[in-house]
């Protein structure tokens, strides 16, 4: 059985009075159960292993039903602990210390006898030599423990380069970085911080178990996390219970500053002196590739507006002049048409050449004009400015056609009323998970903001709730509210995109001309 914590400090090194060599031993154990029991313990590679091994072969080479082993961590703490038989502890146990050339590196305890019978001196010694084994067997698998995380680390950092392999986008970049960190340390938990210069540094990655932090403790952990972007050195900061958050800089050029942060609990905190520096490097390495993935986004950008202005001249250039030129020949032949019915059409083929030539000059203005950040970059971006108020990171989730360009005035209401919703979520939800689900189809456009929070009460005034419903009304859309399962709220904005209000815009222009005439 494996004790989640030591029991105490208080174990002595004073051996019960085992009454001389003259005392009576019932069943002495034999050399051979001896060299069993050694053979056994140093056949482990695993640290957790040998102790358990150690634990055992004590109990069976002394007939003790009670056997506690426990390993030294730092400051004087037990760091890993484990029983064989009872965890009884009782004053007139034998103890014996686990030492390495002369350090103590962990306390054997032995209790209850079978038979009720005292242990010996021979007991002693016997447990005595287990130990001196024990503690080169323990050391030795602490040191192929060492050397599997190293292999990991070194590993990593060979494969970084093809795991961050473009095309890849800067928020799946930091999602692979953290979740590799976390594998090659073995924590529990680790993430990306970005610390942007104003407002509260935010997890734009994480990877494992949640870290709920107390108010108190995001505050330390902010002020910690820009300490580390400012000096550049890696830190320790103790949280949630004594958990212990390692943080190297992420120092990155061209992406918003961060930190690495891998955590776990202190008991099952490495003792590798290397650790530090392996995460350091790795961060570094980090770092590099998302300068690179920056770069790269960047790079795209400016194809993309260079790609828009080479397609703007070449029709204005090119096929402009080319209806143009079509046009003036239509006219010039106009005169040479046999009928009137004929030269009526050649009359609307030329108008619909003007109409053409219009509508793409209209295009040409719209390709030089700089693009508009995307709809799914703006929906991010306004998550990621309420971590800090929310005291937690929503999930996004974006379907459909996203990426197709909407309508400005949609993306300007929209980004609003979602910063209305999360809004709404910090300052009356007190929940602790939400989510951001964006669906953009044909004809519609809609935003669901999800939490788990205490719901809507009945008797609400609805002030930012009535912003987003009119807004979804200018737009010919609307609003709704659900209860969520188990609890919380679901909040649902839904509008029309082009070509659903620009029919409902024909349809009521017609309808007004077709009543100013009636009138």
């Amino acid at each position: 059985m494996r004790l989640a914590h030591a029991r105490g400090r208080d174990w002595h090194y004073e051996s019960v009075d085992l009454g001389g060599d003259s005392a009576p031993d019932h069943g002495d154990p034999p050399q051979q159960q001896l060299l069993d029991a050694l053979a056994a313990v140093t056949s482990d590679v695993d640290t957790h292993g040998v102790l358990e091994h150690i634990a055992a072969s004590a109990g069976d080479l002394t007939d003790a039903r009670a056997v506690t082993l426990g390993i030294l961590g730092r400051g004087g703490t037990f760091s890993d602990v484990v029983t064989h038989g009872s965890s009884t502890d009782v004053p007139d146990a034998l103890r014996v210390p686990i030492s390495v050339r002369g350090a103590e590196i962990g306390r054997l305890q032995l209790a209850d006898k079978r038979g009720g019978r005292p242990f010996t001196r021979k007991d002693e010694q016997v447990v005595q030599a287990l130990g001196r084994v024990a503690g080169l067997a323990i050391e030795n698998a602490g040191a192929r423990a060492q050397s599997e995380r190293r292999r990991r680390w070194l590993e990593l950092f060979g494969d970084l380069s093809e795991l961050l392999r473009p095309p890849i986008t800067l928020a799946d970049a930091l999602e692979r970085i953290a979740a590799a960190a976390r594998d090659a340390s073995g924590a529990p938990f680790a993430a990306v911080v970005q610390v942007p210069e104003k407002g509260a540094s935010f997890p734009a990655a994480t990877s494992g178990e949640a870290l709920d932090l107390t108010e108190q403790e995001r505050v330390e952990f902010d002020r910690t996390v820009r300490g580390v972007v400012d000096t550049g050195e890696v830190v320790d900061l103790v949280v949630r219970d004594s958990w212990v958050a390692m943080m190297a800089p992420l120092r990155a050029h061209l992406a918003l500053p961060g930190v690495l942060v891998i955590a776990h609990p202190d008991r099952s905190r490495s003792e590798e002196l290397e650790e530090p520096a392996l995460l350091s490097a790795f961060a570094d390495q980090a770092a590099l590739a998302l300068d690179r993935t920056q770069a790269l986004e960047e790079r795209e950008q400016m194809a993309v507006v260079s790609d828009r202005d080479r397609i703007a001249r070449d029709l204005h250039d090119v096929v402009i002049q080319r209806l143009f030129a079509t046009g003036l020949h239509m006219q010039s032949i106009r005169s040479a048409a046999p009928n009137e019915e004929l030269r009526k059409r050649i009359d609307q083929s030329v108008k619909d050449l003007d109409q053409t030539i219009r509508d793409i000059r209209g295009t040409i203005f719209e390709l030089r004009t700089r693009p508009r950040s995307s709809v799914r970059t703006e929906i991010r971006d306004a998550v990621r400015d309420f971590v800090a108020d929310l005291g937690f990171a929503p999930s996004v989730e974006t379907t459909g056609q996203v990426d197709v360009p909407v309508e400005e005035q949609v993306q300007r209401q929209l980004v609003s009323v979602l910063r209305e919703a999360l809004a709404n979520v910090a300052r009356h939800a007190e929940a602790s998970q939400a989510s951001v689900e964006l669906q953009v189809t044909d004809t519609h456009l809609r935003l669901k903001v999800s939490d788990n929070g205490r719901g809507m009460p009945e008797d609400r005034t609805e002030y930012g709730l009535r912003n987003a419903r009119r807004r979804a009304v200018l737009l010919g859309g609307d609003l709704d509210l659900w209860p969520n399962d188990p609890q919380g709220t679901i909040f649902v904005w839904s509008v029309p995109l082009r070509a659903a209000s620009g029919a409902a815009s024909g349809q009521a222009v017609e309808h007004q001309r077709q009543h100013r005439g009636g009138a």
